[in-house]
């Protein structure tokens, strides 16, 4: 994604002024918003090229040449979602928009498709028993409890790596061995793998403590029992974007009463609803943080929800993602059971 601050330009603006910003812009395409950075249209040359045949001239407003139905992206989105929609639709580039059709920045075919190796780096945690799998793991560790033909971890490596992460550090305690028998350096993965050994279990991010090179720039940390498709590139373009500390990958999670609920105001019923849903988000163990963050984390057994409430204390700008595509916590046998089924219709 690229920054979309040197193409936009307002409904009102002249044709000489968007062929100013076209030129400056360098990407072939201006964005037109209005005064709250909402998208109202596109123009590129083609349109302004046909305006002139219409007897337009550099002093006409853009209003009645503004294309009004562009094709978007929302941040939910995929590369390979995105790179299909550009390829069938012939178009070079896509509007980057929020919920409110806010302009966050701009998707340009030939990033999509070249799309070179980040050097941000994924730590992995994989430290855990994984009791509730009991016996499953008991002589392997949860992240190497195969899904499809691979263990768990492999296709979050592999789901990274396909989006252009290839610097990896896996945080093991329990059942090290076959994780690091497995792996090794990664060179038969095609990419790089560090270890953090953990000598006690120090919960969901307590090893990051032991990181002796910090990071210096953001970086990933995700739980090693996760089954997922999301676009990581994404989540950091979201997390830069919005110049945050941290960045929390949040699910929505429906669960629907057994029972009808009454809502009452001392002795008076006011309402009942009959095995209601409710909607919340919950934590996907997916998180940005930036090298700032590290300090935070004491070298003891120490869990995510503490470090945020540590940030949120400390004025850290902690912001949530959103998750679109495909997400399981893989924490009990049913779950276990449910990825395996699912792995045909969504990997």
């Amino acid at each position: 994604m690229k920054s979309a601050e040197k193409i936009k330009i307002s409904l009102d603006s002249s044709i000489k002024q968007a062929l100013n910003t076209l030129s400056k812009g360098a990407m072939k395409i201006v964005l037109v918003v209005d005064k709250d950075n909402k998208l109202l249209g596109t123009l590129t040359d083609g349109d302004i090229r046909r305006g002139f045949l219409k007897g337009l001239s550099l002093n006409s407003p853009i209003e009645s040449i503004v294309f009004k139905k562009p094709t978007i992206a929302k941040k939910t989105d995929t590369r390979e979602k995105l790179l299909k929609i550009a390829l069938s639709k012939k178009i070079f580039q896509i509007p980057l928009v929020d919920n409110h059709n806010k302009v966050i920045g701009i998707h340009i075919l030939e990033e999509l498709i070249n799309n070179k190796n980040s050097s941000n780096k994924v730590f992995i945690m994989a430290g855990g028993e994984g009791i509730r799998l009991r016996p499953l793991t008991k002589h392997i560790p949860k992240p190497m409890l195969k899904v499809g033909n691979k263990p768990i971890i492999q296709h979050i490596i592999e789901r990274f790596k396909n989006c252009g992460y290839e610097n990896f550090v896996i945080c093991v305690n329990y059942k090290s061995k076959v994780i690091k028998d497995y792996f090794s350096d990664g060179s038969s993965f095609g990419v790089k793998i560090k270890y953090i050994e953990e000598k006690i279990k120090m919960g969901t991010v307590g090893a990051l403590s032991l990181i002796e090179t910090k990071p210096k720039e953001p970086f990933f940390v995700i739980n090693g029992d996760l089954f997922t498709n999301l676009d990581f590139e994404k989540m950091l373009d979201f997390h830069n974007y919005h110049n945050a500390n941290a960045t929390m990958c949040i699910s929505e999670y429906n669960f629907q009463s057994s029972y009808g609920e009454v809502e009452i105001n001392n002795e008076n019923i006011k309402s009942i609803s009959e095995k209601p849903v409710h909607k919340f988000y919950v934590n996907a163990g997916i998180y940005i943080l930036n090298p700032e963050c590290i300090k935070l984390i004491p070298k003891k057994t120490y869990d995510i929800p503490s470090l945020f409430t540590k940030m949120i204390k400390n004025k850290f700008k902690t912001i949530s993602f959103p998750l679109g595509e495909y997400w399981l916590d893989i924490g009990k046998i049913n779950d276990y059971k449910k990825a395996n089924n699912d792995y045909e219709r969504h990997f």
